[in-house]
């Protein structure tokens, strides 16, 4: 990250009174390299289809250990849902383009955008193993590989699997996902939850013999304590949300089967037609891994947007920080406590942000208010379920329509003129495993804030 990122005195002030802000990435990159750094590795589209092979060889495996995947054979996939229902509600003008919702609140298996990056790495993890003893060949021919990797759901898979531990820290989501594939397949599974995580995640882990390790602190923390626990045991592969390339990988595979939903829609991503995204954003790692990916195949005309908690703008405060800076939000007297536990997050992997310092078009901020009123807007308009955290997307398109600084990057990049062909993605991250008593309960305060006020 360059050092001449600096703060304008506006964003700086909205960002220590926990007011929702825009801003606009300065440094993004019409036009990629096809190779870029990551963590001091080059990371290029054939990574991002390495990933999405390893995700497709693996599903005849997964279609048996997850009775949910056999209607898919495996493959697992959310739809893109259009939402024009949803225009008066997020306030978006007739002529400002269309709005579609990529739901990844509905993913099985995990139930969250978590299933994404937590079953690849964990994935990964197996198949080294199994190719290092023999259950597996590397040799096996594309098409003959899925029926060869179904040997690893077997007994014999299993029994070396239980041989070792997966560990990850988290505030929820990303525990599930690795709890729930790591111990599907065999492996003894521990999750660091931080204080944050909601007691339902916690249930639902201990309900498949995932070890639950509670935790005082929040998300750094709990992830400090896993990272430690674990490079003490050498049988032990921690999942390292600030660090690990294999998850942000797995999250850019989605790049791909989003392209394919776009052009089976109809809808055109070219100078003429921008595409904007709206990606809720914690630590950094599944964002940072979708708009890699999105970037890479669609080019210059996918404009990726992270959205935070007013409390919790990790990535947004490193984006603005500069070179050999990592800053965490309680340095700009915030508290980090948020009801979207699974961006509840002190400070960004600056894996992800120095990957996307060229990549994206920016961030935005969002208070918790306005979370459960969207969450409300979006069952009332589109029957989807999501749970708060995955609410954070749908600020955006008003944001870059409507507010001082959206209007004037429009203006400032020639995409004012395009909005009418323009298309907003809002894409949704987790609720499909949440309780019905939970799930009232945030309806209930969403209905009691509409009622009070509109959206703020």
């Amino acid at each position: 990250m360059t050092s001449d990122c600096h703060v304008a005195d506006p964003t700086l002030s909205s960002i220590r009174h926990a007011e929702p802000v825009l801003w606009a990435n300065p440094a993004r990159a019409a036009d990629l390299p096809p190779v870029l750094d990551a963590g001091g590795q080059g990371i290029s589209l054939d990574d991002t289809k390495a990933a999405a092979a390893r995700l497709a060889r693996w599903a005849g495996a997964l279609a048996e250990l997850f009775p949910e995947l056999q209607a898919t054979g495996g493959v697992i996939e959310s739809p893109l849902l259009p939402a024009e229902a949803l225009r008066p509600a997020l306030g978006l003008p007739a002529q400002a383009g269309a709005i579609w919702i990529k739901a990844d609140h509905s993913l099985p298996v995990a139930g969250s955008i978590k299933a994404r990056g937590g079953l690849h790495e964990v994935l990964e993890f197996a198949e080294r193993l199994a190719l290092e003893h023999g259950l597996v060949d590397s040799a096996t021919p594309p098409g003959a590989q899925v029926q060869a990797w179904r040997a690893l759901a077997s007994p014999s898979a299993k029994a070396l699997f239980g041989r070792y531990t997966v560990a990850v820290g988290s505030t929820g989501n990303l525990g599930l996902s690795i709890g729930v594939a790591a111990s599907a397949l065999g492996f003894k599974a521990v999750v660091h939850m931080s204080a944050d995580a909601k007691e339902w995640k916690k249930a639902r882990l201990r309900q498949r013999g995932v070890q639950v390790v509670e935790h005082a602190g929040d998300y750094e923390r709990a992830v400090a304590a896993g990272r430690a626990e674990a490079e003490a045991d050498p049988f032990c592969h921690f999942v390292d949300d600030e660090r690990s390339l294999s998850l942000l990988l797995g999250y850019s595979a989605a790049a791909l089967h989003l392209q394919g939903q776009l052009q089976q829609a109809g809808i055109a991503v070219d100078a003429g037609h921008p595409l904007f995204v709206y990606l809720p954003c914690g630590v950094g790692g599944a964002p940072a891994g979708i708009a890699f990916g999105l970037r890479q195949l669609l080019g210059p005309h996918v404009h990726c947007f992270f959205a935070e908690p007013v409390q919790s703008p990790c990535f947004l405060v490193q984006m603005l920080a500069g070179a050999g800076a990592h800053p965490s939000v309680y340095d700009h007297g915030l508290t980090n406590a948020t009801e979207a536990d699974g961006l509840a997050v002190p400070r960004a992997s600056l894996l992800a942000a120095e990957l996307m310092q060229p990549v994206i078009s920016g961030c935005f901020t969002v208070r918790d208010d306005n979370l459960f009123r969207q969450l409300v807007q979006v069952l009332d308009a589109t029957g989807q379920r999501i749970e708060p955290s995955a609410a954070a997307g749908f600020s955006g398109p008003a944001l870059l329509v409507g507010s001082d600084a959206g209007r004037q990057w429009l203006q400032s990049t020639g995409l004012e003129s395009r909005l009418a062909q323009a298309t907003h993605l809002v894409w949704t991250t987790g609720g499909l495993f949440v309780p019905a008593a939970e799930y009232e309960r945030f309806e209930q305060r969403g209905r009691a804030l509409l009622a009070q006020a509109p959206a703020a």
